[in-house]
């Protein structure tokens, strides 16, 4: 129980310094849009539901969600990326500098278009609405020389004026290949973790501190790495590591937890904390990285911090939506 305790004491220590951390956030910006409304009746004009709108909402998503995690646990995001001269891009640097966040290392770049993701919502009028459509709005940041240099500029910066750099790619090219590996020198120079959440191109970031696939993000590199398909999850890792040139690889397995693979060692196997009776993942990918990340910073190894991004996966995934959690919340989930 005194070892047990103590563990504890420890963890909950790098949570105390969490507070004021700046951590760099380079990623795609998304604005995520919600809309409510109810359904009585059918269309005369096709067998579809006619939704009555009652109201609309708008929220950060992408990078975004990382950033808002950041802010709730008391870090001091610095977001690195670029949005659209257009009203959503407006809307997202709106969302950011309400919340105290700095944009000044976010570029508005005119033959971008904001990706917008439209969530409609639907239910009857006292119950909860349910997700019945979803309309994607894409772009993809152009190959400009100019704009190129710009996001080098914003990129360096964050390095040198932060504890770690979180990168979140949603595949929308904000996060330039090029311009992260010329950066990794900076950031080993600095002893600046780097830390890579990938959707779908984890295989281009080689020589990341960390990066926190989830198992079928991990099968497609693992295609990509070694040409196959069809290997157990220890199997995988090890290629995707191997090839990464990385020190560990955190893989995220919903119900079933987590598994911390480092180099030298022998996989560790962390089981979800709380039930298993999961209400929502939706954003929980974005809730570990951001605490992982700022488990690093604050000097925890990488089995401890990969212990507390639990303690917080398991806590925001019992709550509905992108939704982000406090400090009191984690300690509170630490302690019990």
């Amino acid at each position: 129980m005194r070892a047990l305790k103590a563990e504890r004491d420890k963890l909950l220590g790098y949570v105390d310094r969490f507070e004021g951390l700046r951590i760099g956030v380079w990623g795609d910006l998304i604005l995520d849009e919600h809309l409510y409304g109810t359904t009585r009746r059918i269309s005369r004009e096709a067998p579809v539901l006619i939704l009555s709108f009652l109201d609309q909402e708008y929220s950060l998503g992408g990078a975004g969600n990382a950033i808002q995690n950041l802010r709730a646990l008391g870090a001091f995001p610095v977001p690195v990326g670029v949005v659209g001269r257009d009203a959503a891009g407006r809307r997202v640097l709106g969302l950011l500098r309400s919340q105290g966040i700095p944009t000044d290392r976010i570029i508005p770049e005119r033959a971008y278009r904001t990706p917008v993701k439209t969530r409609i919502m639907a239910g009857d009028e006292n119950t909860r609405k349910q997700q019945i459509l979803r309309i994607d709005r894409e772009g993809r940041v152009p190959d400009s020389a100019a704009l190129a240099g710009r996001i080098r500029n914003a990129v360096g910066s964050a390095i040198r004026d932060c504890a770690a750099l979180l990168v979140s790619d949603y595949s929308y090219d904000t996060v330039k290949e090029a311009i992260y590996a010329g950066s990794l020198p900076e950031a080993a120079a600095a002893r600046v973790p780097v830390a890579v959440d990938s959707r779908f191109r984890l295989m281009d970031f080689a020589g990341a501190t960390i990066a926190t696939p989830n198992e079928s993000e991990l099968e497609a590199a693992f295609r990509v790495a070694a040409g196959g398909k069809g290997a157990s999850l220890f199997e995988a890792s090890a290629k995707v590591i191997q090839k990464l040139r990385s020190p560990a690889l955190l893989v995220t397995r919903g119900s079933r937890g987590m598994v911390l693979f480092e180099k030298g060692k022998p996989p560790f196997p962390i089981p979800i904390r709380g039930t298993t009776d999961i209400v929502d993942v939706t954003g929980a990918g974005d809730t570990v990285i951001s605490v992982l990340t700022l488990a690093l910073a604050a000097g925890a190894s990488f089995r401890e911090a990969a212990e507390i991004a639990n303690f917080a996966g398991g806590v925001v995934v019992m709550k509905k939506g992108a939704a982000a959690l406090s400090p009191r919340e984690l300690r509170q989930a630490i302690r019990s």
